[in-house]
């Protein structure tokens, strides 16, 4: 499938942001399509289960590999480094967290990162950590104390609260708590498809009421058609978020995992990031860890994501309203959030 003319052209101008990517970062072929698919920006995970030096170790990594990518990759701190980016055809970095775990039990750490470049932090990924907990424990008690201020120092330095992984108390506590709009990167609708990892109706609402922005996952175990899924199915998921958010609460977040291996699927997969596999391992994964089947057919890697413009357009949103799925949302919740 190639879009056409048409297609290509609106995507070509258009900022695109990826809310959620979690690729092997050691793989040169990742960002070659990153680049070949014309993607502004991207929330570029760093950190699931890793503690305070580890997810030191993994920034410092980064800084390697932004010398070593100059002519690729670019940081992204504000939202005019993401403008930049997509005026010298770079891809924009944004560090991002799938897990507060790298702050351990000192809020202070939140500060550190933040003047590293961290602008995305998720407060809890599948299970329970020191602030809630995760939409595949079997009892969420919602926000703890510690949690609550965690939030409130997110806010103030201006980085974006991610809940895609909460569990429900723990997402609407969330929402309520936080001052600045928060987002959900990569998840679905529950009432598009019911699975713990997307989220209500009820929490989508309050968080687009308080001018949040949510990524439909574009992982097939998250769609409604399952390891069969075509892009066409995808437009289903986002269309479903539309009806119910409306047009300018909607974004993408692919949650694309180009080029890893069994070995981290074994490491997100487990119980607190130890040998022990956590229930998700069975509820949520592919026979086979690898494509095909793991995203919609014509989807499956950031190279293709031109083809999202084309099925958009196709399905009868206007150009403008592409353009705000494709980027625009992303950028508007940015500069909401980021802001000194």
């Amino acid at each position: 499938m190639e879009p056409d003319a048409n297609a290509r052209s609106l995507y070509d101008e258009a900022i695109v942001i990826d809310g959620l990517n979690v690729s092997n970062w050691d793989s040169p072929a990742v960002f070659q399509s990153l680049q070949a698919g014309g993607v502004t920006a991207i929330n570029a995970t760093i950190a699931t289960w890793e503690n305070y030096p580890e997810t030191m170790d993994t920034i410092a990594g980064w800084l390697r590999r932004f010398g070593e990518y100059e002519d690729v990759l670019t940081l992204v701190r504000t939202v005019g480094d993401i403008r930049r980016a997509k005026q010298d055809g770079k891809v924009g970095i944004i560090l991002g967290f799938q897990n507060a775990t790298p702050i351990e039990n000192d809020l202070d750490r939140l500060a550190v990162f933040h003047a590293l470049g961290v602008r995305i932090i998720q407060m809890t990924f599948h299970e329970r950590n020191l602030l809630g907990n995760g939409c595949y424990e079997p009892r969420d008690g919602g926000l703890s104390h510690f949690g609550v201020d965690a939030v409130q120092e997110l806010n103030r330095l201006g980085v974006l609260v991610d809940l895609s992984h909460c569990g429900t108390r723990t997402t609407l506590d969330t929402i309520e708590q936080s001052e600045r709009p928060v987002a959900c990167t990569h998840a679905n609708a529950r009432s598009y498809f019911d699975v713990p990892r997307n989220k209500t109706d009820e929490a989508l609402k309050r968080m687009a009421e308080r001018g949040g922005v949510v990524g439909a996952t574009a992982i097939a175990g998250f769609l409604r058609t399952g390891w069969e899924s075509t892009l066409d199915d995808y437009v289903d998921a986002i269309d479903h978020l539309v009806q119910m958010l409306g047009i300018d609460h909607v974004a993408i977040g692919t949650d694309f995992t180009q080029d890893q291996p069994v070995s981290f699927w074994r490491y997100i997969g487990s119980q607190q990031g130890t040998k022990y596999p956590s229930v998700w391992t069975n509820a949520a994964r592919p026979p086979a860890v690898n494509q095909p089947g793991l995203y919609p057919r014509d989807l499956e890697t950031p190279d293709k994501l031109p083809n999202l413009a084309a099925a958009l357009l196709r399905r009868g949103y206007s150009p403008a309203d592409t353009a705000k799925l494709l980027g625009e949302n992303w950028l508007r919740l940015f500069e909401t959030v980021w802001s000194e």
